[in-house]
């Protein structure tokens, strides 16, 4: 855990790294995390190509062309955010996490309703999820209130105003409703506050809050007749505790992402004879359920050189917490971090039935444009990190 704020000069005002000093940053890049980066994007790609080939008649290349549109945007944004001090960032969180809740609200209250669900923003041809953008805006707020407050962050006041600051985003992002991306929301909201240096019998007393809370939610309130979530989450959460119980109806596509996980075995069954995928048995089979797809079409060679991809991205990010020049700089790099393997767990966890269905990308390889260039922005914050620690001696 870190506890200390190294007074060191900040990378705004150093010469040699500044904004536009492009030279100076880039040398200072962790080059195996870009290039561990850059190999899980184009691995997507092949992945993404393979898995909607025939979801489109006539355009086999519809959802690979779009993904490639939103790398080209990502690209570009995480140049921006490499070029960008963090102490920027720290400076200005209350603008960050007013604009953050601003955006939340605009869609809440102005955005139409897809499928039940209100988290888009349309843009012509293309929808913005600010939800997504939000991972990333999140941490770099509340880890910004909690440096801010220095040797106070110990004191119950600070560690409760930092998670009244946190739950605002975490209720309007559940109420879209999208529970998936709350969990994402509290799970760097953790990790934000653990780095920070809070007490552990903060920690625990937030622990402990938490089971209560979703005891209440998942069977306290609703046996009372004040249900929280919607039927369908309630019925994903309850599938996942019997996955057996409603092969036909709630539990189907956990069903079927088990069958198509299984059927790949070790070397995959291909694009043309991955049927679960390619026949739509397997529902959503591009984004919630991608992992199984990619499963049953590349088998267990496949998604081991995923995974290994998704550790090495993990491994270098550690190591921007290690090196970063300050605390603000190594409690955002933990914060992404952690988010980011969250992500990951979850849902591959999901495709297996090992966690609950809650509709979490798989970064940088599920098919949606918001996550894509969320996530390369955050790899740029990483970066960016990493850039001004190196130039402060810390290896």
């Amino acid at each position: 855990m870190i506890v200390e704020t190294r007074n060191r000069p900040s990378a705004l005002r150093s010469p040699s790294l500044g904004v536009f000093d492009v030279g100076a940053v880039l040398r200072r890049l962790d080059w195996l995390l870009l290039l561990a980066v850059v190999t899980l994007v184009g691995y997507g790609l092949w992945a993404i190509g393979g898995i909607t080939r025939f979801d489109v008649p006539g355009s086999p290349d519809y959802f690979v062309n779009r993904q490639v549109i939103a790398v080209a945007a990502g690209g570009i944004a995480m140049l921006v955010a490499i070029l960008i001090p963090p102490a920027v960032y720290q400076r200005h969180w209350r603008l960050l996490y007013g604009g953050m809740i601003g955006v939340m609200l605009f869609v809440f209250v102005f955005a139409a309703a897809v499928r039940g669900s209100k988290r888009w923003i349309d843009l012509g041809p293309f929808q913005f999820q600010p939800s997504e953008f939000g991972k990333l805006v999140f941490v770099l707020a509340i880890a910004g209130f909690l440096v801010e407050r220095g040797r106070r962050v110990g004191e119950l006041g600070t560690v409760a105003t930092a998670i009244g600051l946190g739950l605002v985003p975490i209720g309007l992002v559940f109420v879209q409703p999208d529970l998936g991306t709350a969990l994402v929301y509290g799970a760097a909201l953790t990790a934000v506050l653990f780095l920070s240096g809070v007490r552990w019998v903060h920690l625990i007393v937030l622990g402990v809050t938490t089971i209560v809370l979703l005891t209440s939610v998942l069977w306290l309130l609703p046996a009372a007749g004040m249900p929280v979530l919607k039927p369908y989450q309630t019925a994903r959460l309850t599938g996942f505790t019997n996955p057996d119980s409603d092969p036909g109806g709630s539990t189907y596509n956990v069903t079927q992402s088990r069958t198509a996980v299984g059927a790949g075995g070790f070397s995959g069954r291909g694009v043309a004879g991955a049927s679960q995928t390619r026949l739509d048995y397997l529902p959503e089979h591009a984004t919630d359920f991608v992992f199984a797809s990619f499963a049953e079409q590349r088998g267990f060679v496949g998604t081991s050189i995923l995974l290994l991809l998704y550790l090495l991205v993990v491994w270098r990010g550690l190591r921007v917490v290690t090196v970063a020049g300050d605390l603000y700089g190594a409690v955002v790099a933990g914060g992404i971090v952690f988010a980011f393997l969250f992500q990951v767990f979850v849902n591959v966890g999901m495709t297996m039935g090992i966690a609950p269905v809650t509709g979490i990308p798989l970064p940088f390889v599920t098919v949606g444009g918001s996550s894509m260039v969320a996530n390369l922005m955050a790899v740029g914050v990483l970066q960016a990190i990493h850039a001004r620690g190196r130039a402060e001696g810390f290896r």
